[in-house]
Parts: structure tokens; sequence; C-alpha cells
């Protein structure tokens, strides 16, 4: 059951936190969509096999599951600023890390790497957050969407950076394939500046004080704690981590399946920045639709859009097209079932418990994207893309199955 949100009336406030956001997202997309598919393909160059490409993705992925709680925590002690400067500056550590990797052919330092990378996942997360600590409960799904949107510009222009980056790294010498994250440390050393001087005052510290002077405030309950209690709050972290374990799984196989067909560099780089165009250019569209029909059935939409992902994918030739147009789908159904999902997260507890569930709800998603990822290389290995397709099916359904139920319990308490 949703717990009632007092309104928090900070409209001016509040469309400053947004705009700083965007902001931060766009510099946070740039650092992300720089390295996205690199990180596979140096995987497979120093590991010198295709099968450990997916442990780009598990290592990024598991690295933002292992600071999405400490950033929670920080955010909750210190505020969003705090945090998500925090998270910013790791992740342009990791872009360091990624190019010593390279310099001294260490698959090992290349995977640390990609944890601490992970943790501008992570911040990107947490950013989408932020923009609910002060949002009315009409626009909350909205407000969500946007700052996910702007993501799109940054992580659809990070990919196609691979060209340049290639010039940029030949200019300064560095090794091959590693230019673009010369391009991603620049981008998160500057979108750690813009939330560190750009959110004052903090929105969650904001939030927490007016629920304080209101109503007062209790003692937060960890995210283990309120799940166990919470039955919206578990349905709304399962959505979250399974619908972006299906994602992780096809596109982290996605560059190393084209690369396998004869695609080059570029060509790998502009399928990923349609991918990550579907992830993000439509959410406020299911934003709007999550605030005026509900957040379940735009959820059980994006399900549906994953489910031709993974049928179209089922049915890959290798082609670019048909790579292209699984990936844009495998987009937008995870935008369509994160943003709603995310704004489930916000709206199952109060704010002085928030910033914890929302931790652990990261925490869940990235380790589920961990194992997906983990998973697929071997799976890619030995069934092929079409049969990667396949074995994700079963996530889908269970989502599917569960939203029913939700659909089903709030028709019959009305």
């Amino acid at each position: 059951m949703t717990l009632p949100q007092a309104p928090v009336m900070h409209t001016a406030l509040q469309k400053r936190v947004v705009r700083v956001l965007i902001a931060g997202q766009i510099l946070g997309g740039i650092g992300m969509g720089a390295t996205l598919s690199l990180g596979a393909l140096l995987a497979a160059q120093l590991s010198g096999s295709s099968a450990w490409s997916g442990m780009a993705a598990t290592m990024s992925t598991l690295g933002a599951a292992i600071v999405a709680i400490p950033l929670a925590r920080l955010a909750q002690a210190r505020g969003r600023r705090v945090s998500l400067a925090t998270g910013s500056l790791a992740a342009g550590t990791g872009a360091i890390l990624a190019i010593t990797s390279v310099s001294v052919d260490s698959f090992v330092l290349l995977l640390l790497s990609l944890m601490l990378l992970g943790a501008g996942s992570a911040t990107n997360l947490q950013a989408r957050f932020a923009a609910t600590d002060l949002a009315t409960p009409h626009f909350r799904a909205r407000d969500l969407s946007i700052v996910v949107w702007s993501t799109t510009i940054g992580a659809v222009l990070g990919p196609n950076l691979f060209g340049p980056g290639e010039m940029l790294g030949a200019a300064l010498g560095l090794p091959a394939m590693t230019g673009a994250f010369a391009f991603s440390l620049a981008a998160t050393v500057a979108a750690a500046f813009v939330y560190a001087l750009g959110l004052l005052p903090d929105p969650l510290l904001t939030a927490l004080a007016a629920r304080t002077a209101s109503a007062g405030i209790r003692r937060a309950n960890g995210g283990l704690s309120i799940l166990r209690g919470n039955v919206a709050a578990r349905y709304a972290v399962m959505v979250i981590a399974l619908s972006h374990a299906t994602m992780v799984a096809l596109m982290s196989m996605a560059p190393v399946h084209l690369r396998d067909h004869g695609a080059t560099l570029t060509v790998v780089g502009l399928t990923i920045s349609l991918h990550v165009a579907g992830m993000y250019a439509l959410s406020p569209v299911f934003g709007a639709l999550a605030d005026r029909v509900g957040r379940v059935p735009v959820i059980l939409g994006g399900q549906a859009l994953l489910l031709v992902a993974l049928t179209v994918a089922s049915l890959s030739d290798g082609s670019q097209s048909t790579m292209t147009l699984s990936l844009i789908f495998l987009g937008l159904g995870w935008s369509a079932s994160v943003v709603a999902g995310s704004t489930l997260v916000s709206e199952a507890v109060q704010i002085e418990e928030r910033a914890s569930l929302q931790g652990f709800s990261d925490l869940a998603m990235n380790a589920a994207g961990a194992l997906g990822g983990a998973l697929a290389g071997p799976i890619l290995a030995l069934a092929g893309y079409s049969g990667l397709g396949i074995a994700a099916m079963p996530l889908v359904a269970i989502v599917v199955v569960w939203s029913i139920g939700r659909l089903r319990i709030a028709t019959t308490s009305r």
C-alpha cells in the first residue's frame, strides 16, 4: 500500500533543482556513453577472449551496486549535492585507471577501472531520485522522467566520440581505443562541480527539514527492513531490477556480436547511440503517462516493449538493421519500466526513509544487471545472440505476472 505523501511546496527551488540535475546528467551521460561499448571491446582485447567481454558490463554494474547504498547514506547525512559530486569524481578516477590498464596491458586493472566508472552510473541513477525530493505527487513521475531524459544528450553523444577520442588519444599519446576515456574524465569532473555548486540549498535536506517542521520525523529503517514490511516497495524494486537485468544482458553483448559480424567501431557506436536514445529520449512521455494513467499500466507497457526486443533478438541474423531495431525496443522498454518503477519507489515510503529505499533499489538494480551481464557472455558463446534473447524472456514474464496481480488488487480495493 502506498503511503500518503505530504506535499512540500518549494516550486521555485524544485525548478532550479531540476535544471541543475539536467546539466549534471548531460555531463554524466557523456562520461557514461563515451565508454559504454569500449569496455566490452577492451575486455575482449585484454583478456584474449570474447567470452570475457560481458565482464565489462558486469563490473560496471557491480561497481554501481557497491556504491549505491554508501551514496544513499551520504545523501541522507550530507545531502544530494555531496553524494552526487562524490560519485562523479569516483567515475573520473575510473577513467584514469582505464587508460592506465591498457597502457600496462592489465585485464584486472581494467575491471577495477570499470567498477569505479560504475559509480558514474550510480550517480546518474541517484540524480533521478533527487528530482522527486521536492516534487508534488501529481508531477513526481514527470520531474523524474525529465531528469532521466536529459541523459539522452550526453549518452547519445558519448558513443559517437569514439572517432574524435581516437584522434585526441593519438595527440596525447594514449593507447589505442582509450581516447574516449579522456572525454569521460573531463565530463565527470565537470558534473561534480555542477552538483556541488548548483544544489544549494540541497533538495533532500530541505524536504527533510520541512517534514520535521510539519509532522516530526522518526528514525529511518534500512532498505531490507522496509522491504520486509512493504509490498509496494518490494514490487517496485523487483520491476526495476529485472527490467535492468534484461537490458544489460542484451546490450552488453551487442558490441561483440556486431564486431563478430564485421561491423566497424563507428557502426557499433551508432547502434549503441540509438539504443541509448531509446532508453532516455521518450522518458518524459512515459513519465506523463505514469502520472495520467498510473504507474503499473506503464510498467506493463514497458514489459511489452522488452518482449518485442527479445523476440527480434531471438530472430537476429547479425545484421545491423535487426540489431538496431532490437536495441531500440530494448531501450524503450527499459525506460517505461524504470521511470514508472522509480516513481513507485519514491512513493512507497515517507521522505525520511526514501533515500534508504532508493539506495537499496539501485543496489538491487545494479546487482541484477551485473548478474545479467556475467551470464550473457557464456550464453552468447553457447547459444548465440538469438539464444540470449530467449533466455531473458522469463524475466519479463515474472514482472508481467506480478504487475497483473497488482492491478487486480487495485481494482478490487476500489
